[in-house]
């Protein structure tokens, strides 16, 4: 063989090998398009558009769906993973989280900082890695002032906290919320309240911000800003907040809640509409709750023309239309505009919300109704690519961890002590001191009635205290007894340590 024969072969063999490696190359590069979808240096938009293409048609209906593991509400045991006690049962998630979910409410229900962190964390680990496309769970919360869970710092009532006329101490606020919030395993709050309160009767007012649609603009905002941050992404100290009631809910009918709210549509525009408007255009808000009631006949959740005409294309809303719980199937047995939960299913859909808390009761019908025509794969898509797009922008597919040692170091911390007592001066308005009663004096009072329920003379110099929250650390309406902090004093607390130290 001669030494051309030989450089030839040598020559072709290295062709092979170099070809081999390519196709090698090329192999490795198709493999990690596959994962496209999970690579945190690609848009947004290509990263949903990836995902939406691998996705079954169940697994797209699981992610506009949500579940409350509730006892008291949630009545079909099918649908429980967690035990009486809170402990995740995974024989039973293998069944019912299969194709994967959108939303969980309030994992906070009895856990503390460090146990709800170590749940979502087992949660978030066990959908990573036992469901086919490792879809995790968005987690929300009651956050109206503060988060309304054991040991979370409860800050004034929202009406108070409107009282302040201080939109900058409303941002700091609501950003010491969202910080414990997601420190906890959670990305989002089902706040602000933007309605506007301009009936006593309706019994909410101290959810709002006040009845004025300029004050509950700038509130609001600072309210909508604190707890997302500054950036079009949501950090891992911040949440996706959720404006709501849209819209018209707080001047029901005859100060009924959840009664029809018909205004004029100059009315509604210039008034109702103003702080949700305010809060799309500048904040951006991310999610926004549709109500109740109903405006001109046409329930909230079936209003096509206030979710997606004015919400999305008139004011350019890009993030996730959530139902109220229960709005839906409210359609059925409430506005009765519906025969079926099926078709109360098909109808808010086609309105615009986008998934259906706090489980699924009308579109768990949608994967048949899909098949049989009756409901558009494409209408499905829209709902779905928003469900994911919420959960790309908080970093959920990046990182859904939280360190639980953190979430106990985080919640109620002095700092937030310190801004809760502040708002609480700041929020405190004096509308009458008639005869100069205020400030309290023991020299001048032999007898202090706090709830004022009922008077009975005490005997000697100590206070009568009565009424059922006497002894109650109240955090509003909202807290349903959750905020079991150390730093929470009762009335009845108040009034002895202000006799004692005078």
């Amino acid at each position: 063989m001669g030494p051309i024969t030989r450089f030839c072969e040598s020559f072709v063999a290295g062709i092979i090998v170099t070809t081999a490696l390519c196709s090698c190359v090329c192999l490795v590069s198709v493999a990690q398009d596959v994962a496209a979808y999970r690579d945190a240096k690609l848009p947004v938009e290509e990263r949903v558009a990836d995902l939406m293409g691998r996705m079954t048609l169940e697994e797209k209906v699981a992610q506009i769906e949500g579940t409350w593991q509730n006892r008291g509400n949630l009545k079909d045991a099918t649908q429980l993973f967690v035990d009486e006690k809170g402990e995740f049962l995974p024989e039973r998630a293998g069944a019912v989280l299969k194709n994967g979910l959108g939303q969980m409410s309030r994992p906070s229900e009895n856990l503390g900082p460090k146990e709800m962190a170590e749940f979502t964390n087992m949660l978030q680990k066990w959908m990573r890695e036992k469901t086919r496309l490792g879809i995790p769970i968005l987690f929300h919360e009651e956050c109206l002032h503060g988060h309304a869970a054991p040991k979370g710092t409860s800050y004034p009532q929202a009406i108070a906290l409107a009282s302040t006329w201080d939109p900058a101490l409303i941002h700091e606020v609501f950003s010491a919320t969202a910080e414990e919030v997601r420190a906890r395993g959670a990305q989002q709050c089902l706040m602000p309240v933007l309605d506007l309160a301009r009936d006593p009767r309706w019994g909410r007012t101290e959810e709002t911000y006040g009845e004025d649609p300029y004050l509950v603009s700038r509130i609001g905002l600072a309210a909508v800003q604190g707890l997302q941050g500054p950036s079009p992404f949501i950090d891992k100290t911040h949440v996706i907040s959720t404006a709501k009631h849209f819209a018209v809910h707080g001047q029901p009918e005859g100060g009924t809640n959840t009664a029809p709210g018909n205004y004029s549509e100059r009315v509604v525009g210039e008034y109702f509409l103003k702080p949700f408007e305010t809060v799309v255009k500048e904040g951006p808000v991310e999610s926004v709750m549709a109500s109740y009631n109903e405006i001109d006949g046409t329930p909230s959740h079936a209003n096509k023309h206030l979710l997606d005409d004015i919400l999305r294309h008139e004011w350019g809303f890009r993030g996730v239309v959530v139902s109220d719980y229960f709005g839906i199937t409210d359609l059925r047995n409430l506005h009765h505009v519906v025969v079926t939960d099926e078709e109360g299913g098909r109808v808010a859909l086609d309105a615009g919300i986008d998934i259906e808390l706090p489980f699924a009761a009308a579109y768990q019908s949608l994967v048949q109704q899909v098949k049989d025509g009756k409901v558009s794969e494409a209408m499905l898509d829209q709902a779905v690519a928003r469900v994911l797009r919420s959960k790309l922008i908080t970093g959920l597919f990046d990182d859904p961890y939280v360190d639980p040692a953190n979430a106990e170091k985080i919640t109620n911390n002095s700092a937030h002590q310190q801004l809760a007592l502040k708002a609480a001066r700041e929020a405190i308005t004096l509308l009458k001191n008639q005869n100069n009663v205020l400030p309290l004096s023991s020299a001048k009072y032999r007898h202090i009635g706090v709830s004022l329920v009922r008077f009975v003379r005490g005997k000697g110099r100590k206070p009568a205290l009565f009424g059922p929250d006497r002894r109650n650390s109240l955090c509003g309406r909202t807290d349903w007894r959750c905020c079991q902090s150390k730093a929470n004093s009762s009335l009845h607390d108040g009034v002895r340590a202000l006799r004692a130290a005078a």
